[in-house]
């Protein structure tokens, strides 16, 4: 919980607001309080996306599931405004940490403590699925341990009987790590696949780590559909009830009802020392910081509305500003989304989506864009050099590059970007992007194929690793050293970090990357073919906003 800010308004619809309980690429969560004295979560739709359709369909979805299911297990829903911007809902407030936060804090859970939790919140599960809904993103994140047990949240992707899917083609629902095999491969989620994730999150509430380990989104998910789930330490008894519930075929897996009998509980969970020792009970209620003004009207809020008089944004500031909005419209999607493994090869195909190559540009290292004095002898590439202007450039309304890839990329060809803001803050340290790229298929005695990956901030940067007014950035961007697909085993995933793996040459001078925070916005991410320093083509590009 956070104070309120100074550009946070003090009233959104009748709800007076009392602090800031949290924040997702949806939109801004707040403490409230209804007219008649009640404790309310308010969350608000951002204004940068109002105007994308399944952003608000998610919305919108979200509302009508709480408003349908009436649990004991779930926040009820108190009010909402669905019908135009803003557009916020207000539920019940339960205090208490996510069992995310609970574990990170004090560490792994006791076994008795955990076949209780495991108990409670199967029943919530049957609660939810007894009104024909299925949760599809249940994980430590989204359980509340509150005062009269854990409570699920986050309604955003859920899917009634008959709803139509809202997820992109190409995606499936869900984080990885918690997101069932058979919906990794294409499959409907169903009440089987709620269990998947609540057996993967009582592995993380028994061992304090990851279920499928870490590392970029598409190496967590390939393990979650062909590896054995990490309960190594585990009492074995709940490590068989874990290993039932993340059982690879649906039709092995327990229901909620068979769950709960096998934990044997006995007594209640409050009554469990170590649950009622994990901050339950919330944090005190700020009761005496109700503001009476704030910015916009008393019962309207557009969170980035600009104060009467104030002059428009620098350009700068205005592009940034652009790029920020199409961040959030794409973190709606993304940060429920898990791309879906790849089950063969196609030429240049995405291994996110399905989808073929995006784009990506331009004459950034391509032998006609260099000058016979710019090259150099042909060699195992090391660092990449520019050898002439780079135009690569990620488009984040359209989720592609601008310009068409100069090579092809080879038919089992995958890479993953994973960034914080795709929701899978237990995987990626704050303020990085994971990276990651592999052959799927590496058959003995391959020649050496060298990847070198770059990434490129909207603006270009000077000698000092500043940013500069340039906007049209030409620049090569920042690159890691190129690696060969094949070295050690080939299959195995080549993951870089950014920024520390990165840099730049400006004339002569070795640059550090930038953190995120320095350029906010838009970045573009290009993998390149090198054959040498200066000899290297784009064949696969991407993009992540900061």
């Amino acid at each position: 919980m956070e104070a309120l800010r100074d550009t946070d308004p003090a009233h959104i619809g009748a709800q007076a607001l009392l602090a800031r309980l949290g924040a997702g690429g949806m939109g801004q969560v707040y403490l409230g309080r209804s007219p008649g004295g009640r404790l309310v979560a308010v969350k608000v739709i951002r204004d940068e996306i109002t105007g994308h359709p399944e952003a608000l369909a998610r919305f919108r979805r979200e509302a009508e599931t709480v408003r349908a299911v009436r649990s004991a297990y779930t926040a009820n829903l108190i009010d909402a405004s669905l019908e135009a911007p803003p557009y916020w809902i207000a539920t019940e407030y339960v205090a208490g940490p996510t069992l995310s936060h609970a574990v990170a804090e004090r560490g792994a859970l006791p076994t008795d403590t955990c076949r209780r939790l495991f108990a409670a919140l199967a029943e919530g599960l049957a609660s939810v699925h007894a009104y024909g809904v299925t949760h599809r993103d249940l994980k430590p994140q989204n359980v509340i341990l509150g005062a009269q047990g854990p409570q699920l949240i986050d309604f955003g992707i859920a899917r009634g009987v008959g709803d139509t899917a809202l997820t992109q083609d190409g995606q499936a629902p869900g984080t990885p790590g918690y997101t069932a095999p058979e919906v990794l491969l294409g499959a409907e989620a169903g009440a089987a696949a709620d269990v998947f994730a609540l057996g993967a999150t009582l592995a993380y509430a028994a061992t304090g780590r990851p279920p499928f380990g870490t590392g970029a989104a598409a190496t967590v998910s390939y393990r979650a559909v062909h590896e054995p789930i990490d309960v190594s330490g585990v009492e074995p008894g709940l490590a068989a009830l874990i290993g039932a519930c993340v059982a690879k075929d649906p039709a092995q897996r327990p229901d909620p009802a068979e769950v709960i009998r096998r934990c044997g509980v006995r007594d209640a969970l409050l009554d469990d020392p170590v649950y009622a020792g994990l901050g339950v009970l919330g944090e005190a209620v700020p009761v005496h910081e109700m503001r009476t003004q704030g910015p916009g009207m008393p019962y309207g809020y557009t969170p980035t509305q600009h104060a009467a008089g104030a002059a428009g944004p620098a350009p700068r500031q205005r592009r940034r500003a652009l790029w920020v909005a199409a961040a959030v419209a794409l973190a709606v999607v993304g940060a429920v989304a898990v791309w879906k493994l790849p089950l063969g090869g196609k030429g240049g195909e995405d291994p996110r989506t399905g989808a073929q190559s995006p784009g990506a540009g331009g004459p950034s290292g391509t032998p006609a864009a260099q000058s016979p004095a710019a090259q150099s002898p042909a060699g195992p590439p090391v660092f990449i050099k520019q050898t002439g202007p780079n135009i690569d450039d990620f488009d984040p309304t359209k989720n592609t590059c601008k310009e068409p890839v100069e090579e092809q990329a080879k038919s089992d060809f995958q890479i993953a970007v994973t960034t914080a803001e795709s929701d899978y803050l237990h995987e990626v340290k704050p303020g990085t992007v994971q990276i990651g790229f592999r052959m799927k298929y590496a058959p003995d005695d391959m020649p050496p194929y060298y990847v070198a990956v770059v990434v490129k901030p909207q603006h270009e940067i000077d000698e000092n690793g500043r940013s500069t007014s340039v906007t049209n950035n030409r620049q090569l961007g920042f690159v890691a050293k190129a690696r060969n697909v094949y070295e050690g085993v080939g299959t195995n995933w080549k993951d870089l970090t950014y920024p520390d793996d990165f840099s730049m040459e400006l004339n002569g001078k070795k640059v550090k990357a930038p953190s995120l925070a320095q350029e906010p916005g838009g970045w573009t991410v290009v993998f390149r073919h090198a054959t040498s320093d200066t000899e290297h083509k784009s064949m696969f590009c991407t993009g992540f906003i900061s």
